[in-house]
Order: structure tokens, then sequence, then C-alpha cells
């Protein structure tokens, strides 16, 4: 079937006048709206108004003037049932045999601060969706595009036959209803969200999730489970699904968790910075000079569990720093950017699994800058139901942290410790973190008891011939009971942060004097299961 008629009514009119000039040149005759038909007239195209074609005025505003029998007629007719086209012919109803419709701003709108109900309410489109509707479900007779995206694609096919395939004109469908789909679930979100007083919850009444496919994995956590990876449907850049695979096997499922534990702990950091990950922990942390100097302080924390690790950097990646994490075997490898000298060096190991992400980016929405790609909230499902909360964003400690000990933090053992609560943020908890000149030497992740998990951080570090003494320890909760501090402390650590708050931290505080140590409270937990 050619193409012989398009309606085209649009709010972002990008690209509109080229697209339509190109229908034009290929003799589609044009219906068009308002502003859009007026645009095109003053571009010297051939184009009829909506109104002239039905007969009937826009009215209210212009919220009515596609809502009319001869335009969903000639949209919804079956060009393939004889009794459609009888009736079309019956009512003089020609068909509609393309439809160009974006939808009126509602997102843009109410991501603006200070937009009102009224501004919402009059963004939302009520013409747009029901003649995108109306085309989508009758597919195989009539093409849909909602996106300028679409048009260079649409224009090739039709200069190419003068119609459209059965394969375009479905996916071009289904694109309609996904587009539908999340305008409607960004106008519950919106709506839901507001109180009788007229002021907005955290919350709304209905959580629609809009996630985009990204690929189809090969198992799940386990070989015996299905996989996906979705992304948001505004992916905030920073983020690991803005990443760009550079090299290597296609990513896992647990690539991917621990690739994003990775590289939220890494980003979090100001300074030159390099995180190694084990199965979704930090196994190795550390700041330095330059990405190498970083990476080996890292390592050194745990070179056996470092062994088949995600590996981020917050920084470009050189050639001597590629030499260096090419020497284990590694899985994923991130980084804000690799020189070239250093991604022909990893060329090498065909099968590392190399990302470039970048760190900072602008809401593609327009509304708010979005800091290195921060989630406002965390979901976690749970059966049948979700678990959302707003993201456990890393604090600034200055004028925050209270010294309970008879003994204040060095500037050091200050600057040690302010670095180790950062790394305990990204641990599992129960979390116990040693460090010591900016790189950790010890961790401890996931245990049911606190006092577990400060033996096991001990542990690891003599594993790794590291030495506690002089360390700092960092703790995610308070310490329940005094034995956790008499471990680190018989293991040589001279500091620690931790939140307070538990009815024993007087006996805690006076366990710390006891051994010498100081101690301060930051008042902020940072639970991560």
């Amino acid at each position: 079937m050619k193409v012989q008629r398009a309606l085209i009514s649009v709010s972002d009119k990008t690209g509109i006048v080229e697209f339509a000039t190109a229908l034009t040149g290929l003799g589609i005759e044009l219906l068009s709206t308002g502003g859009t038909a007026q645009l095109l007239a003053n571009a010297g195209l051939k184009v009829t108004e909506v109104a002239d074609h039905t007969g009937f005025p826009e009215m209210l505003d212009g919220r009515v003037k596609t809502l009319h029998p001869r335009i969903h007629g000639g949209l919804l007719a079956r060009r393939e049932v004889e009794a459609h086209m009888q009736a079309l012919a019956e009512h003089d109803i020609p068909t509609i045999d393309l439809l160009v419709v974006n939808l009126y701003p509602f997102e843009a709108t109410v991501a603006k601060a200070g937009c009102t109900l009224e501004d919402a309410i009059e963004n939302i489109d009520i013409g747009g969706p029901a003649m995108v509707r109306s085309a989508a479900k009758n597919w195989r007779g009539v093409g849909v595009l909602t996106d300028a995206s679409q048009y260079a694609g649409v224009l090739d096919e039709l200069r190419a036959t003068g119609a459209l395939s059965d394969a375009t004109r479905f996916a071009l469908s289904v694109a309609a209803f996904n587009r539908i789909s999340n305008y409607d679930a960004a106008i519950s979100d919106y709506l839901s969200a507001l109180n009788a007083d007229g002021t907005r919850s955290e919350f709304p009444a209905q959580s629609n999730g809009r996630f985009v496919k990204i690929q189809d994995l090969r198992y799940g956590e386990n070989p015996h489970q299905r996989a996906a990876f979705y992304r948001d449907l505004y992916p905030a850049p920073g983020s690991l699904v803005s990443a760009k695979q550079l090299q290597g096997k296609e990513l896992s499922y647990n690539n991917i968790a621990d690739g994003d534990a990775a590289w939220e702990c890494v980003k979090s950091f100001d300074t030159g910075a390099c995180v190694i990950v084990k199965h979704a922990n930090p196994c190795g942390v550390a700041l330095g000079a330059t990405p190498l100097e970083a990476y080996r302080k890292a390592f050194a924390t745990d070179p056996t569990s470092a062994f088949g690790g995600i590996i981020a950097f917050n920084t470009p990646v050189d050639a001597a720093t590629a030499e260096a994490v090419s020497g284990q075997f590694v899985e994923v490898l991130m980084a804000p950017a690799f020189t070239a000298d250093a991604l022909k060096l990893l060329a090498a190991k065909a099968n590392v699994r190399v990302l470039e992400i970048p760190l900072d980016g602008v809401d593609p929405k327009g509304a708010t800058a979005w800091a290195r790609g921060r989630n406002l909230h965390d979901v976690k499902r749970v059966g049948s139901g979700l678990l959302i909360q707003t993201a456990d964003e890393p604090e600034s400690l200055e004028g925050r942290l209270k010294v309970v000990t008879k003994r204040a933090p060095t500037a050091q053992e200050m600057t040690d410790l302010t670095f180790a609560w950062r790394v305990a943020m990204y641990v599992k908890s129960n979390a116990i973190v040693y460090c010591r000149d900016g790189a950790t030497v010890g961790v401890g992740a996931g245990q049911m008891s606190r006092v577990d998990s400060t033996r096991i951080a001990r542990i690891k570090a003599e594993h790794a011939g590291l030495t506690i003494a002089g360390s700092v320890v960092a703790s995610d909760a308070f310490f329940p009971f005094r034995d956790g501090v008499d471990v680190l402390a018989e293991a040589g650590a001279k500091a620690i942060i931790q939140p307070g708050g538990s009815m024993r931290d007087e006996e805690v505080i006076a366990a710390a004097d006891e051994h010498g140590l100081a101690m301060v409270f930051t008042g902020t937990r940072h639970f991560r299961h």
C-alpha cells in the first residue's frame, strides 16, 4: 500500500519542516493542525488544515481538533476489510496512511521548578495519544511516528518503495504504544504524588516503573536463571547504563551487578581513586596521585580476592596502569577514558571487558543537572512488592564530626577516617574497614555480627602481608558492644569513625579511652544490605 496521505501534528518541531518537505517531494498529501500547519505553510508547503479536512473548527483553546470521525475513521479503517472501506466511501472519509505525532511536553513541564497543577494539567495531551493509539492499533495500514529520530529511516524506505513494510509499521506501532505507556505513567506518577493540601509526596500512591531493555543476558546470577538488562527511560550520564564497551566479551549479570558497585564507589571520590570489587564488595580501595599508584595500593589490600574482580577508576587510564592491570585476571575494567596506548595494551587481553563511562551529565529532560549519575531513589524487590527509599548519598562530614574520646584524631588520622567512612558506605553490612594513608588495608563485610567483621578484616590484612598498626577503622553502624573495639585495638588500630547511637555508647567510648584510641561520631548510619 502506497503512502498517499500524512497527518502531522507535533509539539516538538525538531526536523519536521525537512521531513514534511521530503514527503511532499514524494507526492504525499499533508494534513496538519494549528501551529504545525502554520509552520509548514510558512515554509512554502501545501498543507490542508485539519479543521478544513473535518469541516469542524478547532475549539476550546485547541483541546478539540482531531477528535473527529473523519480523522479516526481514516486511521482505524482496515484496508483489507471491504465493509470498512465501503463505510469510508459512504461518508467521504479518506484514509490516513502516515501519522506523525509527538505529545505535549508533560514530563519536561512537571520537571521544572515551580510547576503548578494547572501547568501540569494543561500539558496533558488528549487528542495526540488518541490518534497514536488508533494508528498503532491499525499498524497494518498506518505507519505512526512519535519521535524525530524515526524520520530518516522512514524516508529512506518511502524513497525506495513508496510504502512501508509490515516489519517497519509493526516496529513503529510498538514504539508508539511504548511512548503512550510511558506518557501515561508519567502523568500517574505526578498526579498520584499530590496531597489534598497541594503539597507533593516523596513517594506517589502508585509507582510506575519505566525501563527500556538494553540486552538479553546469557543467564542470570546462576546459569539456570534467565535474565535481561534494562535502563531507566531517561538514563543519567555518569551511570553504568551509559557505558560504552570498547572491547571484551558480553557483560554477564554478575559483571553488571559488581560493576555497578565498583562504579558507584569510585565516582564518589573527588580525587583520583581505584576501586576493586569482588562479589559486590570493595576488596581494595585507594587514592593516588596517578591511577597506577591508586591501583597498586588498592590491589595490595587483598590480592587473593582481586583475582577475577572488577576494577574501576575515576580518572583516565594510561598505558602504565593498563600494563599493571593486565598482570592480573580481571573481568571488567572501567574508567571515564583510556589513552590510545592503554587500549593497545589491553587489546592483548581480548576477553577483558573494557567500559568507558562519563562521570557527569545533564538530565536529558532538561530539568536538573545530574551529579555523576546518582539515582534519586533505590528500589529493592521483595515478594509481590517493592521497597523504595531515597538514595544513600555520601554526606559532607565538615562540621558534623563529634570527638567523643579523650584523645582527638591527628590531622592524618582524620584524613584517613573520612576516607574510610566513604569506603564503608559501599561495603555490605556489617561493614568494618581498616585504612591507612588513603588506602584500605583490611575489609570485613556482610557478617551477622560486627565483631566477626572486625576479626575478618584483620585476618585478611594479615593474609595480604599488611599491618593494621597505625591504621584507622570505619564502622558503617554503631558498635553494640565493646568487643569490636577491643579486637581492633589489639590489632594496632589508632582511631575509629562510627555513627554512634548505641545504648552502650558509654561502654564503647570507655573501651576506646582504655586503649588510647581516638573516636569520632558521625550521627549517620550507612547500612548496605
